[in-house]
């Protein structure tokens, strides 16, 4: 059993990186260890073109799960998920920033320690002022046009 690298954090989803939807196919399907549920506290999400958005609000909460990598796919798969999130390290122009979080894990409530997307400066700034919140913090519960 190959030990996991302690740098390795597990990566905190809560949209179109989630089982069952199409980039958790594209990006994660086959490359994870583990896939559990769980909350981000102090977030909330607004709704994006197709995805959502994280934004840190104290008192929020959102859904998603913590998805373990596997050790082999960690790397390849840090790189390609920053730039399907449009993420570019220390660019405050970015759609996206990967952050440090503790996230909760649903089955016994440890607080874990992931990496989480959230929406960069410039965007969260957006969202606030003019974006659609999604009410309940769970992006597969959003109200869908009929």
């Amino acid at each position: 059993m190959t030990a996991r690298n302690p740098h390795h954090l597990p990566f905190f989803v809560y949209g179109t990186l989630r089982p069952g939807e199409i980039n958790h196919d594209l990006f994660l399907r086959g490359r994870t260890a583990s896939e559990e549920p769980g909350r981000l506290l102090d977030a909330v999400l607004y709704d994006g073109p197709g995805y959502p958005y994280a934004v840190e609000e104290p008192g929020g909460e959102l859904s998603g799960e913590l998805v373990t990598a596997r050790p082999e796919a960690y790397d390849r798969l840090l790189v390609e998920l920053d730039e399907l999130e449009e993420c570019v390290p220390g660019d405050p122009r970015s759609l996206y920033v990967r952050v440090r979080r503790d996230v909760v894990r649903r089955r016994d409530g440890a607080g874990v320690r992931a990496w989480v997307y959230l929406a960069g400066d410039v965007v969260a700034d957006e969202l606030r002022a003019e974006g659609r919140r999604i009410e309940g913090g769970d992006w597969r519960a959003r109200g869908l046009p009929g």
